[in-house]
């Protein structure tokens, strides 16, 4: 592995780690001729393309890094680590790639994460459902939160 500041050919592994439920390996790396670390992730090419379908009728490859960044979003501030986010996008990517459809509703895409945030963080799971929702005003989107209180 090439070192990502200077190039050199060789780099050395100082720590490796299973993330995503055992799906990926991540291994920090040092390079040994100027000193720099960084990270390296090892993950199963999958050739299963999956399209997510917009509400406005286009489609576009799914994209687990801009699912993370939504996920990310909404939890910023919270007490939940990035490693569990990271864990999450890829229990939704693969629910949607073992349906063995090429096409997915974004929708679906929307509802697991949501799911995902409501058992993990009840904060996180109102800010994603605000901005997914697309609540057209305060009572609608106070009534989401009070349905959310009841079913505690």
């Amino acid at each position: 592995m090439h070192c990502v500041r200077c190039d050199a050919s060789e780099t050395r592994v100082i720590e490796t780690r299973t993330t995503e439920e055992g799906r990926v390996i991540r291994r920090r790396r040092e390079c040994p001729f100027c000193g720099n670390r960084f990270t390296t992730y090892e993950r199963v090419e999958e050739s299963r393309l999956v399209l997510v379908v917009k509400k406005d009728g286009r489609r576009e490859a799914f994209d687990r890094q801009k699912l993370l960044r939504g996920l990310v979003k909404a939890c910023e501030k919270r007490p939940v680590s990035l490693e569990g986010l990271q864990d999450i996008a890829a229990r939704i990517e693969r629910a949607m790639k073992n349906r063995g459809q090429g096409e997915i509703p974004s929708t679906l895409v929307g509802e697991l994460a949501m799911e995902e945030l409501r058992c993990l963080d009840k904060v996180a799971y109102v800010r994603f459902a605000s901005v997914y929702r697309e609540f057209a005003d305060v009572s609608a989107f106070a009534d989401f939160v009070k349905k959310l209180d009841e079913k505690r």
